[in-house]
């Protein structure tokens, strides 16, 4: 795979804005490029796409329902059809089936997301501040989590970092909780500043005494909980350290004052200010939204061109992470044609984009039952893939965006690829059932229609390689498409017009089973055999 340019620089994109251009983007900071919103943005332009995906103010989603009640198990607490986010209780029972909820929820969330990266980002600060359902194992915690995360997916980072401080599901699962001046618990102290800040860069040199002095600093803080929707984290000053906190040279040996009583809170400040005044926050944070957005190598020309004046725009803007986002998808670089088709799909974007691209047709919210037990299906077809939402492998969140040299090259393995190519031919064959013969499946001549000119087999193939993939194919390649798919079986097999005919037939006589049964099945194999090469694998 080529290395992309770097040369072309953190300065605006003045190019061509097309289709070629608006499907990059958007196949990048949403799940799949659906062709209306290509065709969209690519009438609008680059700076009014960019503020369009970024400053949409989103309204906070309705909470996760009860789809779960059956012949088998009815949570004694909240209605099918409620929300469960308000239950006070939490039991083996329904953990797992609130869990399953929740994993659904988020799912349909994605699927059904507007013209904004919010979700991308929700993704991205969830792979960021990892945290496991299995290990917090309450269900309504997480939600509040993925809440949270979505309160301040384009906000800003240090008082996210706070929030997530805070947070009743960080604290259960880094230990925060049992973080008391007896026993300083070091976790969360050591995961703050080794993934959540300064990171682990050559520029970040935080040492074991300064792990062990910001555990003393996060002493007190706890789960208040006794009304369990209500839980938030508090500080409890009697199980604060209130000596003074020495920290290293890297923090310019600072010592945080230690306050007694209720002022003990005001130490997080103090210690996420000193943080934060070390330039490596930014670098770390842009390195690694780079690596999300972009391309996963970073060489020293990436972090002089690209990195370094990123961070600069980040600290200047006092770490508001939207100025951050602008200035790098808006950049010479984001559009240099090295990036396109330069990342490996990650699955969630492999099962979500599908579903967004080729718009498969969900159950409506009257029909919530159904509807989650779709969504779940798609998640749980990303997680056999190897990734699961809601509970990443651990703190790091997925090798994929952090392991080197391998990077997103992690996804596919003897293991995984064919899982990939065996959702694929299920989502455009038999697709997922439910015992009330409801499916989702792909709709081979509703995604055909879409297309400027279907009857003409080059023109369908062009537009529709376009929409799914972010390069090309060889013509010859094509040609194998239109006479070994399009046109088999048919008379004369190299006449374009048979297809035509085919297709015309199919608007002029849609009671024409036959004929409809045909067009259907070499739709089918064309579109089965796109998404089975290894373009389709690419973003």
């Amino acid at each position: 795979m080529e290395v992309p340019q770097v040369n072309s620089g953190i300065k605006k994109y003045r190019g061509k804005w097309t289709k070629v251009q608006a499907t990059h983007l958007l196949k990048r900071t949403m799940f799949g490029a659906k062709k209306d919103d290509v065709d969209y943005f690519a009438s609008a332009s680059l700076r009014k796409t960019i503020d369009e995906l970024i400053d949409t103010v989103e309204t906070e989603p309705a909470p996760p329902l009860n789809n779960y009640n059956d012949d088998k198990y009815a949570d004694p607490e909240i209605k099918s059809g409620d929300t469960w986010v308000t239950a006070t209780k939490q039991t083996g029972m329904e953990i797992g089936r609130r869990k399953n909820s929740l994993k659904a929820w988020w799912t349909g969330l994605m699927i059904n997301q507007n013209k904004t990266i919010q979700e991308k980002m929700v993704l991205f600060w969830h792979n960021h501040f990892s945290s496991e359902t299995n290990i917090v194992d309450n269900a309504t915690w997480s939600y509040l989590h993925n809440k949270l995360l979505r309160q301040y997916a384009l906000g800003n980072f240090k008082e996210l970092v706070k929030a997530i401080t805070l947070d009743p599901n960080m604290l259960k699962y880094l230990n925060g909780n049992n973080n008391n001046k007896k026993a300083p618990d070091e976790n969360y102290g050591r995961e703050l500043q080794e993934l959540f800040t300064v990171g682990k860069g050559s520029g970040s040199h935080y040492t074991e005494a300064d792990v062990k002095a910001a555990a003393r600093v996060l002493t007190g803080f706890r789960i208040e909980n006794k009304i369990l929707p209500e839980a938030h984290g508090i500080f409890d000053a009697t199980r604060h350290d209130d000596t003074d906190k020495q920290f290293s040279s890297f923090y310019n040996n600072a010592i945080i004052k230690g306050r007694k009583g209720k002022d003990g809170e005001q130490e997080l400040d103090d210690m996420l200010d000193m943080i934060f005044a070390q330039e490596e926050v930014s670098k770390f944070i842009c390195r690694k939204l780079y690596r999300f957005f972009v391309y996963h190598n970073i060489d020293e020309a990436t972090e002089k061109n690209i990195i370094e004046p990123l961070a600069k725009t980040f600290r200047k803007n006092n770490y508001e992470i939207k100025p951050v986002l602008k200035q790098l998808l808006s950049s010479r670089h984001f559009f240099d044609v090295s990036n396109y088709g330069s990342i490996i799909k990650s699955p969630i974007d492999f099962c979500v984009g599908l579903c967004r691209e080729y718009n498969i047709q969900f159950p409506n919210n009257d029909d919530y039952v159904n509807q989650y037990a779709f969504w779940l299906n798609i998640q749980q077809a990303a997680s056999q893939m190897q990734q699961n939402i809601g509970d990443p492998p651990n703190v790091a969140g997925w090798q994929a965006f952090y392991q080197v040299p391998q990077f997103d090259k992690i996804w596919i393995n003897s293991d995984t690829l064919p899982k990939r190519n065996q959702f694929t031919d299920r989502m455009i064959n038999n697709g997922f059932g439910r015992p009330s013969n409801k499916k989702i499946v792909i709709d081979p001549i509703a995604f055909a229609q879409q297309f400027s000119d279907p009857s003409d087999p080059d023109q369908l193939i062009n537009e529709t390689v376009q929409l799914l993939y972010r390069m090309g194919l060889p013509d010859k390649e094509k040609q194998y498409l239109k006479e070994g798919i399009l046109l088999s079986g048919l008379q004369g097999m190299m006449s374009d017009h048979y297809w035509t005919d085919a297709w015309n037939k199919l608007k002029d006589k849609p009671d024409d089973a036959s004929n409809k049964k045909d067009v259907t099945n070499k739709l089918k194999k064309l579109f089965q055999y796109l998404m089975n090469l290894p373009q389709y694998q690419l973003t």
